[in-house]
């Protein structure tokens, strides 16, 4: 048998080098990923939401604003409640639909999509916008402004009111900015979409107390809002198109078979 030869201790020491420096390039770059937040190194966030892009335009409008909406114990006092789709809009770019100020907010994830649809209640005195907001953002984005709204409590700041859908010839023809009484925001992070409603009375009265559901659905509250249900309003047609979004994005997300 042929002796082995002896390891060079040079020849060692530059192949643990290779190790190390191959090691440090690899962890280097998970690194770099986590900070720039680059989405293609990142599976947490890369292509999450690939199946969701097109929802916007690939579901049937019934499927986001039905015709009819039931709001089981969704009223003051735990009363039932029932909603009427009054119109749909178009699909729209996101200028004209949402106020500037909520658009401004809106930037880092950016806006896609607006999709809305106004609705009256059973007794015909209270309309309510419904939208959903499809952005740009990855997961990361849309994790992000969800922290910033829950911390800086963005959905009481009457200046980030959605607006209204107004639709002439119909129970909303006056529903415009100064007849809102009570909104709500929800930025979702398993879609890249933000849903809110906005309420306000039918006949077009103006309202000079606005509040955001949680303070017009508290107990004892005792503005125009909430006396009226209509905060009870806002939170209840909200809930109901976020449940058939979330089974719209279950639907997309799932795996074959």
């Amino acid at each position: 048998m042929r002796p082995v030869p002896a390891r060079h201790p040079g020849r060692t020491a530059t192949a643990i080098a290779c190790v190390v420096l191959g090691l440090g390039l690899i962890g280097g770059a998970v690194t770099g990923s986590w900070l720039t937040g680059d989405s293609s190194a990142d599976p947490a966030s890369g292509g999450g939401y690939a199946p969701l892009r097109t929802l916007w335009h690939s579901t049937p409008v019934d499927t986001f604003f039905p015709r009819t909406l039931k709001g089981d114990g969704a009223g003051p006092g735990g009363a039932d409640r029932t909603w009427n789709r009054v119109a749909v809009a178009p699909d729209s770019g996101c200028t004209g639909a949402l106020d500037p100020l909520l658009l401004k907010t809106l930037r880092p994830v950016g806006c896609e999509r607006v999709l809305r649809a106004t609705y009256a209640d059973a007794t015909s005195s209270a309309v309510t916008t419904v939208g959903l907001i499809f952005t740009e953002g990855e997961p990361s984005a849309m994790e992000a402004l969800d922290t910033r709204f829950t911390k800086e409590k963005l959905t009481e700041r009457t200046d980030l009111m959605p607006r209204t859908y107004p639709v002439k010839g119909t129970l909303a023809a006056g529903f415009g900015d100064a007849q809102r009484a009570s909104w709500t925001v929800n930025v979702l992070t398993e879609a890249p979409v933000v849903v809110y409603a906005v309420s306000g009375f039918a006949d077009g009265r103006r309202v000079a107390d606005p509040q955001p559901v949680d303070k017009a659905t508290a107990e004892g509250a005792k503005t125009a809002a909430a006396q009226s249900g209509l905060g009870h309003d806002a939170q209840g047609i909200a809930d109901r198109v976020e449940r058939g979004l979330r089974r719209s994005v279950g639907e997309a997300t799932e795996s074959p078979g």
